[in-house]
């Protein structure tokens, strides 16, 4: 299944998208997608409707981010081998390399990017997110995917300047509010046949930037989840995000940063797209 979430910031109901790809509304039967409504018990609930019968969300109506209110996301870096490289790295890393993202920082698939008051290096980067549907600590790797609701694209914005040159850990350049685009949709696993075989890519302006496909990762979902899960619980809504491969701008010679007017358009097989333009951010108290 493909679950979303439509409506105005704020306000977006659950739904999900029938054999037409048309977004039905389950607003009546779930209350949102969080928690332990990413459960299998709940999922399995689900599929057991027809969905035809559900009343149709309107076309180009506004898709939220396809999870609601999740606890953490939990960011792995530098796990695609040529990404590695690309950031100077002579040698791939040991263990996986954790860093957490704040949820503010969540918006929808469609949503504007905002370029903060300040920011000079602002990069993106495509990921494969995994969301949580069942809670779980000190897992194994074979009992990962018992703990997966499914999956989704997520674009790791991130502000270089912010994170490699004004001291202290990854965040502060990994925070901002719009820096986490989630969506469009949450892929339930049970329709992904192999997540270490999508093909995933980006564009700035219409120019391919990043193209690789989840195979290069240095560790794989399975991996991480059992990773993560030795050093925090994971609980229903958490996202995961798996890493970016190369193609990001401070890998250019010279750097290719954004700035506001650019679009992004990016994917993952089976996931769906996301398409952002980038805008100044308005400053505290001014409104522009």
């Amino acid at each position: 299944m493909k679950l979303v979430r439509w409506g105005e910031p704020g306000h977006e109901k659950p739904g999900v998208l029938d054999e037409e790809q048309q977004i039905r509304d389950v607003s009546g039967i779930v209350d949102d997608w969080h928690g332990q409504r990413l459960s299998d018990d709940s999922l399995q609930r689900l599929r057991s409707l027809s969905l035809s019968r559900l009343p149709q969300v309107s076309p180009g109506t506004r898709l939220g981010p396809c999870v609601a209110r999740p606890g953490k996301i939990v960011c792995v870096g530098l796990n695609y081998r040529d990404h590695a490289h690309e950031a100077g790295m002579m040698a791939l890393p040991q263990e996986p390399i954790l860093f957490l993202k704040v949820t503010s920082a969540i918006t929808g698939p469609q949503d504007p990017i905002e370029i903060p008051p300040g920011a000079s290096k602002v990069d993106w980067e495509v990921e494969l997110g995994v969301v949580i549907g069942w809670h779980g600590r000190y897992l194994t790797q074979a009992q990962v995917l018992d703990h997966v609701a499914g999956y989704c694209v997520l674009n790791d914005i991130s502000e270089r300047a912010w994170q490699i040159e004004r001291g202290g850990q990854w965040d502060k350049g990994k925070c901002a509010d719009t820096f986490a685009p989630l969506g469009p949709y949450l892929v339930t696993r049970d329709d992904i046949i192999d997540e270490q075989n999508l093909a995933l890519w980006l564009e700035v302006d219409g120019v391919r930037r990043q193209e690789s496909n989840t195979g290069e990762m240095i560790f794989g979902v399975a991996q991480l989840v059992a990773y993560i899960s030795q050093f925090m619980s994971l609980q229903p809504g958490d996202i995961i995000a798996t890493g970016t491969p190369a193609g990001v701008g401070m890998g250019f010679t010279p750097p290719v940063y954004l700035r506001p007017g650019q679009t992004l358009r990016l994917g993952i097989d089976g996931l769906g797209e996301q398409y952002n333009v980038t805008v100044a951010a308005a400053r505290a108290g001014t409104g522009v």
